[in-house]
């Protein structure tokens, strides 16, 4: 029997643009899987194969790199982290044993950075930190190995370190093995040190010795009694360090030049845990599964789902426990349902490769079966995966198609798309009458919208957000309604008094004040009805009315001509009357915000608020030197606040927003408001 190959998964995460990438390309190359090193120097890229990528300049959707080095498969997840497209980093993360932070050596860790690697931390994923980008003018790998340490702590420490940077970056010192190491070609050369690294080299390696020293009790009182931890000792603990969590490793590189990744490929063979050496994973229910390798029967976890084009949809799955083949049933937690997975492939970029089995740790892909991203398959479909948490999809758009009698193609792509991702949420909002897109940002509706035209081939756009005012009334007033037609035959005939009155929080009543017989009783539902359906439409400025008590109180009614129709239409005349004289405003929906920021950009926000009409209601310490600020403003002031936020903040900030009732909105609105709703009825619209 053939002896199993362990396997590693490892998800590259990070800021956009600091070239993880360009890292996942070099370990193809230098691993064989590719001939050439893709995306550099006009060359196509394996990974960002995506033509929206190519357009943007940035990842979009999680693509996976396997690769075979040293007797291990390690499955590298290429994950997009702009921030409108980072959930899918939350899903990479929830598939792999080990992240690793790529850094750009020039600017640091910075925002979605520590965002994910908290996110990280909750996961209990290991992590490594990756300094990369060396060869680049004002490269400073010591400056930005200190930002690291001072963003997440002393356990971060360097095993290998720069021979030199920027044009003279030529190569890596291993102070795990006090060994330097170059490529020539894709040839890996090593030899001792050069004597003027040497100080700096035995520097990192005493650092790294202080900090793995803490992964072993007895190892670490051995070292602090004074006595050397010797080399086998070293390299039997960083793997456990790291497992553990106590240890981050950094790692020099410089992706494009190549120099640096083996380092890397090694460590993730001889450091990095696999998914056994946790042992468990929580589940839905606050319990955890095992997941011990010898369990036969199948789990598989569905981390991501993905529309493509030319081959459908496309299941990336984790298998927990078991082995998968071919054919196989496993039924849906979520749906009750049996999926039969048909095939099973391996996937590098967009080529795929179909397998034969996959065993408990590994990835693969599955086309065609009905999951959704979050989804657990097994043989009794008792199993869930406890899921990740996603970021808040706040930024929200209204989406119409460009050509009548396309709208339901448009919903349609729109719902699959948010079904593979669930950062994207689509909902008809009947009240307004529009399709309502919540997204991260910007981009990812415009990525949205492009797609929508390329593979549904129509063409949909963005358009204002109708908010939702409402309208009601300040005092008691009286109204009249009259309905006289004659025609010929039997005519129409109602008149109804109505009497109005403010029902502040208490919604709408109707009374019937009728006496002696003035409107017969068969007829007073049909004005109840008439009122209800008038407030409905508004009257003010097209907005439902709200918070009123509406009497009958007198009228006349003829024996013949006098119906339900009538009368429902002399009661919408007698309430728009009555309005008229009871002072009626319109109110506006409140947002409740919280808000946290970075102490320095408290001031900015709190400004943001007071210019958009809104209050400040309360502020606090919110974690190291963050601050949340509470927030009341007016709804229609912060539909694009997620953008706004971005801007204010450098993109550090984050929100939650709530609907908390309703307030009254100055004149100069109600005004403007009015006048359009007028403008638009002459011209025969609403």
């Amino acid at each position: 029997m053939a002896k199993e190959v362990p396997v590693k998964n490892v998800v590259l995460v990070g800021q956009a643009g600091t070239g993880k990438t360009m890292l996942a390309e070099a370990m193809l190359h230098l691993t064989g899987k590719t001939t050439r090193l893709g995306g550099h120097a006009g060359t196509k890229p394996t990974l960002d194969y995506d033509g929206q990528e190519g357009a943007r300049g940035f990842s979009i959707s999680t693509t996976i790199a396997p690769i075979e080095w040293k007797g291990t498969r390690i499955n590298v997840l290429d994950a997009p982290c702009y921030p409108d497209f980072v959930g899918d980093a939350y899903t990479a993360m929830s598939a792999a044993e080990a992240a690793l932070f790529v850094v750009d050596a020039n600017d640091g860790p910075q925002t979605i950075t520590t965002r994910l690697w908290y996110a990280a931390e909750d996961l209990a994923t290991a992590r490594a930190v990756v300094i990369n980008r060396l060869d680049r003018p004002e490269s400073d790998f010591d400056a930005a190995l200190a930002t690291c340490k001072e963003r997440f702590g002393k356990r971060v420490a360097a095993v290998t370190i720069p021979m030199g940077t920027g044009d003279d970056f030529k190569g890596i010192i291993d102070v795990v093995h006090m060994k330097a190491r170059h490529l020539e070609g894709t040839k890996v050369v090593e030899e001792e040190i050069p004597a003027e690294y040497l100080d700096a080299a035995e520097a990192a390696r005493e650092e790294l010795v202080d900090v793995v020293a803490e992964a072993d009790d007895e190892i670490m009182m051995k070292y602090l009694e004074g006595e050397e931890i010797t080399q086998d000792e070293l390299e039997g603990l960083l793997a456990k360090a790291i497992r553990d969590r106590v240890f981050v490793p950094a790692f020099a590189a410089s992706a494009v030049k190549e120099e640096g990744i083996i380092s890397i490929l090694n460590a993730a063979v001889s450091w990095f845990p696999t998914m056994a050496d946790f042992g468990e994973v929580p589940l839905v229910n606050g319990e955890k599964l095992d997941i011990d390798p010898a369990d036969g029967r199948p789990v598989v976890f569905v981390f991501k789902t993905l529309n493509d084009p030319q081959n459908g949809k496309y299941s990336f799955i984790k298998v927990l426990t078991g082995t998968v083949t071919p054919g196989v049933e496993l039924i849906n937690s979520r749906t009750g349902r049996s999926e039969r997975l048909g095939h099973l492939y391996s996937m590098t970029g967009r080529e795929t490769s179909e397998v034969k089995s996959v065993a408990a740790g590994d990835i693969c892909v599955v086309p065609k079966i009905d999951a959704l991203t979050g989804d657990t398959l097994s043989a009794t479909g008792k199993v869930a995966i406890a899921s990740f948490k996603f970021p808040n999809s706040l930024h929200r758009v209204a989406i119409e198609p460009e050509v009548r009698g396309t709208e339901g193609k448009v919903y349609d792509f729109l719902q699959r798309s948010a079904d593979a991702d669930p950062t994207l949420k689509v909902e008809r909002d009947e009240e307004t009458a529009q399709t309502i897109v919540s997204a991260l940002g910007e981009a990812q509706v415009a990525v949205l919208l492009e797609r929508l035209k390329e593979r549904a081939k129509v063409t949909a756009k963005i358009v204002p957000l109708r908010i939702p005012y409402r309208e009601t009334i300040r005092q008691t007033a009286q109204g009249h309604g009259r309905h006289k037609k004659q025609t010929g035959g039997s005519g129409q005939f109602a008149d109804c008094r109505l009497r109005i009155e403010p029902n502040p929080d208490a919604g709408y009543e109707f009374l019937d004040e009728v006496v002696g017989g003035a409107i017969p009783r068969g007829f007073i539902p049909a004005i109840d009805k008439g009122v209800q359906e008038t407030m409905a439409g508004g009257v003010l400025a097209g907005y439902p009315v709200i918070d009123v008590k509406v009497a009958v109180y007198d009228g006349q009614f003829h024996p013949v001509d006098s119906n339900e129709m009538a009368f429902k239409t002399a009661a919408r005349l007698g309430f728009q009357d009555a309005v008229k004289g009871a002072k009626p405003v319109l109110l506006e929906p409140m947002a409740h915000l919280k808000i946290t920021v970075p102490e320095s950009y408290a001031g900015a926000v709190m400004g943001d608020i007071s210019s958009s009409r809104g209050r400040v209601e309360g502020m606090g310490a919110a974690g190291a030197g963050e601050t949340m600020v509470e927030a009341t403003v007016p709804y229609a002031e912060v539909t694009d606040y997620a953008t706004r936020l971005r801007s204010l903040s450098r993109g550090t900030g984050e929100f939650e927003l709530e609907l908390s009732g309703y307030e009254q909105v100055p004149g100069d609105i109600q005004q403007r408001l009015a006048a359009e709703y007028q403008e638009k009825r002459a011209a025969g619209e609403r």
